[in-house]
């Protein structure tokens, strides 16, 4: 009984909801909504920007030979800053914090975190050092390993030159051993 209007109102006099106005109101809102989330996203990429144009000297330094970085700003979601393949840089949660990541095999590990440009060229600047150092470390120790491997192969050599020496003395020994006991053998029956 309640979806009866009261006894004074007539049913044309109730306010009717229009659907087209609704849906218009509803796209008013999703607009709003879209275009701070843009504005938002916008000032995310503008923000990197700022980061990436600081490191330019820094990576100015790296030695052209090595190409171990490659920086670049992809304006996915969410924006990032790739320091390498396995660094990058994105904003925080609330948009004005920067967070200097590594991926490792472990998960993700923050470096840094700060509101400051200047705080995030010196960490990325260490974190470039660093790896500069791994890798010389790295082609240092690809070339002990090739000199390790030339000696374990010249000795692998000498090992099987001794082995087919000593094989050849058994079977030297061996075959006159033989000899001398067909010999002994045949001596004894031909002496009887």
């Amino acid at each position: 009984m309640e979806d009866q209007p009261e006894p004074g109102l007539k049913p044309a006099a109730l306010p009717t909801p229009r659907l087209k106005e609704a849906l218009r109101q509803a796209r008013i809102e999703i607009a709003e909504r879209t275009g701070v989330i843009v504005d938002l996203r916008n000032a995310e990429i503008a923000r990197l920007e700022l980061l990436n144009e600081a490191l330019d000297p820094v990576f100015a330094e790296i030695p052209p030979d090595v190409e171990l970085f490659d920086r670049g700003l992809v304006a996915g979601d969410p924006p990032r800053l790739w320091i390498d393949m396995i660094a990058h840089v994105v904003m925080g949660r609330d948009k004005r914090v920067y967070r200097f990541l590594q991926d490792t095999r472990y998960g993700r590990r923050v470096i840094t975190e700060s509101s400051e440009i200047a705080e995030l060229v010196d960490a990325v600047t260490k974190y470039v050092a660093r790896r500069l150092v791994e890798r010389e470390r790295l082609l240092e120790g690809d070339s002990a390993l090739i000199a390790q491997d030339a000696l374990t192969a010249a000795a692998r050599r000498r090992r099987r030159r001794w082995r087919v020496l000593l094989a050849f003395m058994f079977g030297l020994i061996a075959g006159a051993a033989t000899l001398f006991a067909i010999a002994w053998f045949v001596a004894r029956q031909l002496g009887r």
